[in-house]
């Protein structure tokens, strides 16, 4: 619980999962205050334990993005296991849907197992290269670096923080070296990055078409 105000750049860097707040420290600027803290950071927990309030102040502390209002004095282990719900409920709102097997180009992405497959051949995806691998995959447009971050570390990108184009390297890296003659990943440099499978060489993908089209002519001709 913090007994002075902290900036959320501040905040940021600290990386905390949750935050124990009390408005009467933070004074009068206590509003803008919280509803700084609760943009910058969507993923983190934020808990207002005070002194008494009226229903109005409660309301505009929930609506600006406050998580939980405990009120002093109050139990320590109260106080805690508000804490621990709420971050509870934050982690369930995070976890991912499962959805259905994809395949492009030569990768098939496997959310059931958390992978991505060239043919039988795993490409073996750490788990945040895989999340970044999913998201970007489910987008149909460029995603910028900060909002890669948030969406995958679940916290505001601090300034000069180059985790993602580390990631996106590593990733790239692997899905080359198990689907070599595809393009998966493309750079917008000043923008962030864009998934769009494309084959090194276009006569693969047609050559592939081909393949798959008289295969399925020779199962009917067949059956």
């Amino acid at each position: 619980m913090l007994s002075s105000p902290v900036t959320s750049e501040t905040l940021v860097g600290m990386r905390l999962n949750a935050l124990v707040l009390d408005i009467s420290v933070v004074g009068p600027e206590s509003w803008e205050y919280v509803e700084r803290v609760c943009s910058r950071l969507p993923g983190l927990a934020v808990v207002v334990c005070t002194g008494p309030s009226s229903v109005a102040q409660r309301v505009r502390g929930l609506r600006l993005g406050v998580d939980a209002w405990v009120t002093k004095p109050c139990h320590p282990e109260e106080l805690i296991a508000v804490a621990e719900s709420v971050l509870r409920r934050h982690r369930r709102r995070e976890l991912p849907a499962i959805d259905g097997t994809v395949t492009v180009g030569e990768l098939t992405i496997r959310p059931d197992l958390h992978q991505a497959y060239a043919g039988e051949t795993s490409v073996e995806l750490t788990a945040r290269e895989f999340e970044i691998l999913q998201l970007l995959s489910q987008s149909d447009r460029v995603l910028r670096r900060e909002e890669i971050y948030e969406r995958v570390w679940g916290y505001a990108m601090a300034h000069g923080d180059r985790s993602v184009d580390v990631f996106v390297r590593k990733l790239r890296q692997k899905l080359r070296g198990a689907s070599p003659r595809w393009t998966y990943i493309h750079t917008h440099f000043g923008g962030g990055y864009r998934f769009a499978p494309e084959p090194d060489d276009p006569g693969d993908a047609v050559a592939g078409a081909g393949i798959k089209v008289t295969a399925e002519l020779d199962e009917a001709l067949t059956a």
